[in-house]
């Protein structure tokens, strides 16, 4: 299995960043959604917004915690991937983009429940957007699952639970693996200080994107000085913040079962997993993705290497530093008979 580092100097895409059609959106209610715990919902909401026509190759696109699929509209993510020419041309694709169970405008804690809302965790959202993608949109089989961060972890998940769903697999700013180390004991950290006190919630998400996103470089860039290291944090916590601390806490806690590793044999797919050399979440130098990916019998690695212009476990969020490889793969990747 090919070990592939990414140079620094990203060749540009044939096209340039360009615009998309408008997202299209729509929603879908399960009824007697059955979670892993056995609680049941008697209605589920699962809401998501597509690209292009539904004649077009199905892609399917997964968000990260606290986000929605609308999170990746952005210029950075979408304005690199789906305008014409790009690697997922929504004339050529129909691109899905769920918001994930608990996330966006889809059913969560706050709507009513609060925290009497089914205690879930990344297969149950799993489940909820393999439905929705099956059932609903009736896409039997995608050309490609991609995700980022939670939608990495989620898209590890999928890749095993259903191996014949997708031709290609892309699981970015995530490890196979189940939680450790940094990233489970700063997701406890918020999660504890809200269940102290739900007031906490702004100051905690602030706290924790600073010490497990950004990356140093980036970060010293951006902050070179105590003063200016001042004026960046006050910015971060007197920005506005309407997200409701019960959502948060089940957004976070979500993770704390999470660990895929037992089925990475199961994986039929042509998989990329793409991380960044300065992703705090996720370090390459714990080698535990260059173990993991020996197990998965198409799979590979592409590693950014980190830079003043990476952003950490944000890297993989910008689409430039992956888009050429992205578009390569969907151009050889085999198909799987579905």
């Amino acid at each position: 299995m090919r070990f592939a580092i990414l140079a620094l100097a990203v060749l540009a895409f044939a096209a340039p960043a360009a615009d998309f059609p408008a997202p299209q959106e729509g929603s879908w209610t399960v009824r007697d959604f059955r979670f892993h715990t056995g609680d049941v919902l008697p209605e589920l909401k699962l809401a998501y917004r597509t690209l292009g026509a539904p004649s077009g190759e199905p892609v399917v696109v997964l968000h990260g915690t606290t986000g929605s699929g609308a999170s990746m509209l952005t210029p950075a993510f979408g304005g690199e991937l789906f305008g014409a020419g790009q690697p997922l041309d929504a004339k050529r694709y129909y691109v899905i983009l769920p918001d994930a169970l608990g996330h966006g405008r889809s059913s969560k804690p706050s709507d009513a429940l609060r925290t009497k809302f089914p205690r879930y965790n990344y297969d149950d959202i799993v489940d909820a957007a393999h439905r929705l993608v099956a059932e609903h949109l009736g896409v039997k089989h995608a050309r490609l699952v991609i995700g980022n961060s939670m939608g990495g972890m989620e898209t590890w998940i999928w890749a095993q639970k259903h191996p014949q769903f997708m031709d290609v697999a892309v699981p970015m700013a995530s490890l196979p693996t189940e939680m450790a180390s940094r990233n489970w004991i700063m997701r406890r950290l918020i999660i504890d200080s809200i269940r102290r006190d739900p007031k906490n919630a702004q100051f905690a998400s602030v706290f924790f994107a600073f010490a497990t996103s950004g990356g140093n470089q980036a970060l010293f860039k951006q902050a070179p000085t105590r003063e200016k290291a001042d004026a960046l944090l006050d910015a971060r916590l007197k920005a506005p913040f309407s997200a409701d601390p019960d959502d948060i806490l089940y957004q976070w806690d979500s993770s704390r079962d999470y660990n895929p590793s037992a089925g990475l044999e199961k994986i039929q797919a042509t998989l990329l997993a793409i991380n960044s050399a300065d992703d705090e979440r996720n370090p390459p130098e714990t080698g535990v993705l260059d173990r993991e990916i020996k197990r998965v019998k198409n799979g590979r690695v592409l590693l950014i290497p980190a830079s003043p212009d990476t952003a950490g476990h944000g890297t993989t969020g910008s689409a430039k530093w992956w888009k050429n490889e992205l578009a390569e793969l969907l151009q050889r990747a085999p198909r799987l008979s579905h």
